[in-house]
């Protein structure tokens, strides 16, 4: 069973008496362990089909199973649960709480996940130290660079040892030194067996994956290995 099996998926918005077809008729199959790329312009849905995947929302049409589930009419809290579970997001815009320090950002999700306050700042602090951060956990964001604050949502997203990570444009807010560390970062977690998805417009950061779905339109064009 794939992990991520969608078929005839399609997302219609209505603006006025406009429809706005985001997506139209997807058909995708992700296994468990790949390390895929979505590629495509503004505005060719590539976003679209990462929020449905990252159970962000539901599709108007077609079927969607993710981690053995069809989500296709989920409820809100079915969604949320999966996405508490089973997925992890990295976003451009790192999304971390100025206020709080890199142990208690990194938390965040064990506390929706209902983990006892001890256990999850000690799950917080080992990932924080997996990803080089151990001497950083009294920071708050303000006080450490782009890198930093990107490696900390890393951390955030692995918290809960998702089986997907999502990275949504993970590198657009970093200088090109520190944007590839973050890349090696996303390698190094797929050899160690995590399922990958890259949403970006950069076919550089696109070669990195092991398969790369271009869309268009709110369709896949092709689908090709770098």
């Amino acid at each position: 069973m794939s992990l991520i099996h969608l078929e005839g998926l399609s997302k219609v918005y209505r603006v006025g008496d406009q429809e706005i077809r985001a997506l139209d008729e997807v058909n995708l199959r992700i296994e468990e362990g790949e390390f895929i790329a979505i590629i495509g312009s503004s505005g060719s849905g590539k976003s679209t089909l990462m929020h449905l995947l990252g159970c962000l929302d539901t599709p108007t049409a077609g079927r969607m199973e993710i981690c053995g589930k069809d989500l296709a009419k989920a409820s809100n809290d079915e969604l949320a649960s999966v996405r508490n579970r089973e997925i992890g997001f990295v976003f451009q815009a790192f999304n971390l709480l100025p206020k709080l320090d890199v142990v208690s950002n990194i938390a965040l999700p064990l506390i929706y996940a209902g983990v006892p306050s001890r256990e999850r700042l000690a799950r917080a602090r080992k990932v924080a130290a997996d990803v080089g951060l151990g001497d950083r956990l009294a920071n708050r964001p303000p006080q450490l660079s782009g890198g930093q604050c990107q490696r900390v949502a890393i951390a955030r997203a692995l918290v809960n040892n998702p089986r997907i990570l999502f990275g949504d444009e993970p590198t657009g807010n970093l200088d090109s030194a520190t944007g590839k560390m973050i890349l090696e970062m996303f390698d190094t977690l797929h050899a160690s067996g995590k399922t990958i998805v890259l949403v970006t417009h950069d076919p550089a950061i696109a070669a990195r994956s092991r398969r790369v779905i271009e869309i268009r339109d709110g369709r896949i064009t092709r689908e090709y290995a770098p």
